[in-house]
């Protein structure tokens, strides 16, 4: 029987996940693309530390070299369109070569992550310039650089609803700002400002932990409050408080491309069967893995890995080929 063609949308935790079990649990059975809009990977977990300098770009990016080596195609490109219908997706291919091309499957697995969509916030678009965040490589630089060369002001730290990538990471990215600016010797001139559109701080089992940090440290905690318009030098809170900013460090809400959603495959997120049958309800061919999937868990790398597993034991299978990998929801990261 030929190889059956796996196409793996997104080169991240969750799609190398699905790509390297089906290679090593059935080699013969599957011949597997994976398709990312980046030639690199860069690991999330330790991004904030860039901003503090603790962590170096070297160490947390890798190019997709071992990836091919391994038997797994890889191709760059840009993924615009899922035909369920007719077995493929389209994509623009990067960087150089900027057509259309079709890629056929028996089997896809969409494992994109996430985007962060602004587009919400008024304003946003015109003021896109102002906000930086520990997300993107460079809007990492961008707060790095302000960070630590602002003498005074106020700084914004924004946590959008749940459900979004990493829910530490804001409360994080507050503490940072405080330590950078302690370091400095400017904290006193300064306003740091956490507000959260979620009813605590993220993630809610430590919350009271957080809140007492914050507390220590002089940051002005505000829940329940979302962000409705950006301005040249001030947010707008949706009961219409008014506060200035001199550093606006922002996460956008979080939503799976927009692919997912016109293919039918889901609106926010990528519909799934449950947890551990992550294909879609409507195609037996198609399945999610990661933070794209609408998963009853946290957005990280840990849950992102493990839903990579179920994901290739059912097309193993499906396929009837392989030995199931032991996998189960675990993640722990909260309570150590």
């Amino acid at each position: 029987m030929a190889a059956r063609r796996v196409v793996v949308i997104g080169g991240g935790i969750a799609g190398l996940g699905v790509a390297k079990t089906l290679k090593e649990k059935a080699p013969e059975s599957f011949d597997i693309t994976v398709v990312t809009k980046d030639t690199f990977y860069m690991t999330g977990p330790s991004r904030p530390l860039l901003v503090t300098g603790e962590q170096k770009y070297e160490r947390i990016i890798r190019g997709y070299e071992e990836v091919s080596r391994a038997g797994i195609k890889v191709v760059n490109g840009l993924v615009t369109r899922i035909i369920p219908e007719e077995r493929k997706i389209v994509i623009a291919e990067a960087p150089t070569r900027p057509a259309l091309r079709e890629i056929e499957y028996d089997y896809l697995v969409v494992a994109p992550g996430v985007v962060l969509d602004g587009t919400s916030i008024e304003g946003y678009e015109e003021h896109k310039g102002n906000i930086v965040n520990v997300y993107e490589p460079g809007r990492v630089d961008t707060f790095r650089r302000r960070l630590w060369t602002t003498e005074k002001g106020t700084a914004i730290i924004y946590a959008p609803p749940m459900p979004y990538r990493c829910a530490p990471a804001p409360s994080e990215t507050t503490m940072i700002v405080h330590t950078v600016l302690k370091h400095r010797g400017v904290r006193e001139n300064f306003r740091v400002v956490h507000i959260d559109a979620n009813d605590k701080p993220q993630p809610p089992v430590i919350a009271d932990v957080i809140k007492e940090v914050f507390d220590q440290a002089g940051v002005e905690l505000i829940t329940s409050r979302k962000i409705a318009e950006i301005g040249p030098d001030y947010v707008v809170l949706d009961d219409g408080e008014k506060i200035s900013y001199t550093i606006l460090a922002l996460l956008e809400p979080n939503r799976a491309p927009k692919f997912v959603e016109e293919a039918g495959l889901g609106d926010k997120w990528f519909e799934i069967r449950n947890p551990t049958d992550l294909r879609s309800p409507k195609y037996d061919d198609i399945l999610a893995a990661g933070d794209a999937a609408k998963l009853p868990f946290p957005k990280n790398q840990e849950i992102a890995y493990e839903s990579s597993l179920f994901a290739a034991n059912k097309i193993m299978e499906d396929a009837g080929v392989g030995e199931p990998v032991k996998v189960q929801y675990a993640f722990l990261g909260w309570h150590i």
